[in-house]
């Protein structure tokens, strides 16, 4: 297929956490909010004249002096972020919003806390706790805290407009950037789509950490581009495989994976498109901001929720969206030392295999793993393995 016109500027921005966006943004006088977590709501950290950046640690070396005040059994996207901290490569942060999702990360955002990894006079770090239930009373308490610790201090310290009428129209520019990945998206689900899943990967993650207003322009032009794309005569791949798990902001693993030929048709796994690309529908029935957490609270798909409902909503979205981008197989993937997807990996990988009848491939990954060639080889041999089957099953139907 024809490259796309902006790949390559999308994959510069993705080389810096300090993107050349970022910066126009901040010159412009825009205020930079950095996050980690899908349960810090996006859309409230890009209200008035803030916008926020998901961050990550591309070209991450060594994590030692992040090991030394961690240790080696924290999961290494926290170590990295703190490595990256110390280093100096969060300056352009205004500020710094955390929740306690899980220790790993409280720990990291403590760190930043402590270690005084930024210099600005208003910097600030804030925590929020997060409920482990969804029901009437932990979406009250889930309001209180993005309140008192996001938009009140937001408010204090920078002056931003946090009314209603500011959060709803920060919510129809977040819906207009998830109604044009969604569709780009759902090009994935044809026999021979448009598009991969590396240069899907891409445009997912300058969504995360590009200014919303200034990243927009391109993904339509980039949505544009591909309604017309014409796809090659015979597909590039030779399976198709969908991926459920912990963080992945390294586009490379996804060039990994498909270099073995493959195409990771659906992403399921934090710095997806799912959750973190749904369209928040608001009423004018109640207020935006407890509309907007019992949204994040409802489709997050975090492990750290261990209720009924929440455990079968995981697997039940994991066979939907195979079901639904036409997977062959499932490669179920955690971090290493991520606690929460580490028991989610070793049971629902069983079960998903046992209950559902989907192959899968389980795998336990370091935080930049685009180079490694273990991986690679077993990425190689599910592929082989699901190519197998579909030969066997179509022989089998003539």
């Amino acid at each position: 297929m024809k490259d796309l016109k902006h790949l390559i500027y999308f994959e510069s921005l993705l080389e810096n956490a300090d993107n050349d966006l970022v910066k126009q943004a901040q010159a412009e006088g825009d205020i930079c909010l950095g996050y980690t977590c899908y349960h810090v709501p996006e859309v409230l950290l890009n209200i008035g004249n803030c916008f926020s950046v998901r961050l990550r640690a591309p070209n991450t070396g060594s994590i030692d002096i992040a090991t030394y005040y961690m240790s080696n059994y924290t999961c290494e996207y926290a170590r990295a972020l703190v490595e990256r901290g110390i280093e100096g490569g969060y300056q352009f942060l205004d500020a710094m919003i955390g929740v306690d999702a899980c220790s790993m990360m409280n720990r990291a955002m403590e760190h930043f806390d402590v270690l005084k990894v930024n210099e600005k006079e208003k910097f600030f770090v804030t925590h929020m706790d997060i409920p482990y239930k969804v029901v009437d009373y932990t979406i009250d308490a889930y309001v209180t805290q993005m309140q008192l610790h996001l938009l009140d201090n937001i408010h204090e310290k920078f002056g931003v407009d946090v009314s209603e009428k500011a959060i709803r129209k920060a919510v129809k520019e977040h819906n207009e950037v998830c109604k044009i990945l969604t569709e780009i998206g759902d090009m994935r689900k044809a026999d021979n789509p448009v598009i991969t899943g590396y240069e899907y990967h891409v445009l997912n993650l300058v969504s995360y950490t590009c200014p919303k207003r200034l990243i927009l322009p391109y993904l339509k032009e980039t949505l544009k581009e591909l309604k017309t794309r014409k796809p090659d005569p015979k597909p590039w791949f030779r399976a198709r495989v969908a991926i459920v798990g912990s963080e992945i902001d390294d586009h490379n693993l996804t060039k990994l994976i498909e270099g073995t030929g493959a195409f990771v048709c659906s992403d399921r796994y934090c710095f997806g498109s799912t959750p973190g690309r749904e369209v928040i529908e608001l009423n004018d029935d109640e207020p935006a901001l407890r509309q907007i957490c019992r949204h994040v609270m409802e489709h997050s798909e975090c492990a750290r929720y261990i209720s009924d409902e929440k455990v079968l909503q995981r697997r039940e979205t994991a066979d939907r969206l195979a079901k639904e981008y036409k997977a062959e197989g499932i490669i179920y993937e955690q971090m290493k030392y991520c606690d929460y997807w580490g028991f989610e990996r070793a049971l629902v990988s069983h079960v998903m295999a046992e209950e559902y009848g989907w192959p899968v491939l389980s795998i336990d990954r370091l935080y930049n793993n685009g180079n490694s060639g273990q991986l690679r080889t077993r990425c190689q041999a599910f592929v082989e393995s699901l190519e197998i089957k579909r030969i066997h099953k179509e022989e089998g139907n003539k």
